[in-house]
């Protein structure tokens, strides 16, 4: 595993364990800034970096030396303009692209990736799967729902198109971690950040009220009261490895 290595303890099973990633890191800079104040200031642990975005260098350098944070590859098959750069048909080019991906993250941080998924979970599509399990395998990575870390996708403040506030508000984000955060290790998605000119996306001033709620005191008064215990992507496996031993 890569990345800044954890200091190995011991599995509490009386414990719940959640990873709070943030998807879309290196999107707009107004994302970047978000992501990295709802790590400062509040729950959130890990985030996924976009390599081939306008502001992934801003993002590289935000948070390349934020040791408590994990950073993996939040995989983009398209470019920046929007268009595809893998024939999702027929999985055509997927493995080079992937490999590129890997290869600008590494140009970018300086090391691997701590976990791959991808933008808008296209990784699930059947013709592209593969590929990602088998970088995932090469490079020891935990692929997101391929782990033993569980994956909540629940905290999205927008489904047919209608934005529901009320899902990613404080009380929408504890009644998740209540309900949703089983025994073991889940990864809680998220999309904070603030809008800027530069974010291309119809989930705009959600992420807002994301961010909002990641930072209110009243989630980590919570987590403390309900023994769920906030780790980053490097600990979980870390806590995974150690509970199978």
């Amino acid at each position: 595993m890569s990345g800044a290595r954890a200091v190995s303890r011991p599995f509490d099973h009386t414990v719940r364990y959640v990873v709070v990633n943030a998807d879309d890191l290196g999107s707009s800079t107004g994302i970047n800034r978000g992501i990295v104040e709802a790590h400062h200031r509040g729950t959130l642990t890990s985030t996924s970096l976009m390599v081939n975005m306008a502001a992934s260098q801003d993002a590289a350098d935000l948070t390349r030396d934020l040791p408590a944070l994990s950073v993996g590859l939040h995989v983009n098959l398209t470019d920046p303009a929007g268009q595809p750069l893998v024939d999702l048909e027929t999985g055509a080019r997927c493995r080079e692209v992937l490999q590129q991906q890997i290869d600008t993250f590494q140009g970018f941080m300086g090391r691997l990736p701590t976990h791959i998924d991808s933008h808008h979970n296209v990784h699930r599509n059947p013709q592209l799967l593969r590929y990602f399990l088998e970088v995932a395998e090469r490079y020891e990575l935990p692929l997101r729902s391929h782990s033993p870390v569980r994956y909540c996708s629940k905290f999205y403040g927008q489904w047919s198109g209608e934005t529901h506030l009320e899902q990613i508000s404080v009380q929408g984000l504890i009644r998740l971690l209540e309900t949703e955060i089983a025994a073991g290790v889940t990864e809680l998605s998220c999309h904070p950040g603030y809008c800027d000119p530069g974010l291309r996306s119809v989930y705009g001033r959600e992420r807002e009220t994301e961010l909002q709620s990641l930072c209110d005191p009243a989630v980590k008064e919570f987590l403390s009261m309900r023994r769920i215990r906030l780790v980053n992507f490097v600990e979980a496996m870390d806590l995974v490895s150690v509970s199978h031993e």
